[in-house]
């Protein structure tokens, strides 16, 4: 059984809004690693919306972009990508895929069926999967900027307190820290 990870950009009041973070080569190569390392992304309908707006222009070169940048676009572009929906069925992107029925059950039979671990990366999904028990690890990517406004990590709650135990903690040059954590049970 692989692990689901939950990683995402936050700021350091907690802001996961993706136009806060800093958007430069350090921070594509530490979101390539970690999809490098996992089997498949895991999003929910608007993050996954959000993200097939702008990569797979960036994937085909229709869209201007550094290198890390698109070398992140070309590689999700193959990473089979699955997406929970209640709203939404059709999901023409290469190799996305809907999840369905019971969440537990559809998260946790992806989990089982990718050895290599799922990577997840939206916010409201987060708390959904983790109120589900379902979230193992935890990598998030702090920026040294205060936004001051939402949407923010967990901000629908949870209903207890998580434990977790540091792995890893790795600062950047741009001043973000990369902090992995795993689920104490």
């Amino acid at each position: 059984m692989g692990l689901l990870t939950f990683s995402i950009n936050a700021t350091l009041d907690g802001c996961v809004d993706h136009e806060e973070g800093i958007a430069d080569d350090e921070t594509h190569a530490f979101f390539t690693r970690l999809m490098d390392e996992s089997g498949a992304m895991l999003w929910g309908r608007v993050t996954y919306e959000m993200m097939e707006g702008y990569w797979p222009a960036v994937a085909r070169g229709d869209a201007e972009a550094p290198p890390a940048m698109r070398e992140w676009a070309v590689k999700l572009e193959a990473k089979p990508k699955y997406v929970a929906s209640s709203t939404r069925k059709d999901f023409p992107w290469a190799n996305s895929h809907p999840i369905s029925g019971d969440l537990r059950t559809a998260v946790q039979k992806l989990k089982d069926a990718t050895p290599n671990g799922v990577l997840l990366g939206s916010g409201k999904l987060a708390t959904e999967l983790d109120r589900l028990d379902l979230i193992d690890e935890y990598q998030l990517l702090v920026h040294p900027r205060i936004a001051g406004h939402g949407p923010t990590l967990y901000e629908s709650g949870l209903p207890s307190t998580r434990r977790l135990e540091l792995i890893l903690v790795k600062p950047l040059r741009n001043g973000a820290v990369a902090m992995h954590y795993r689920r104490a049970r």
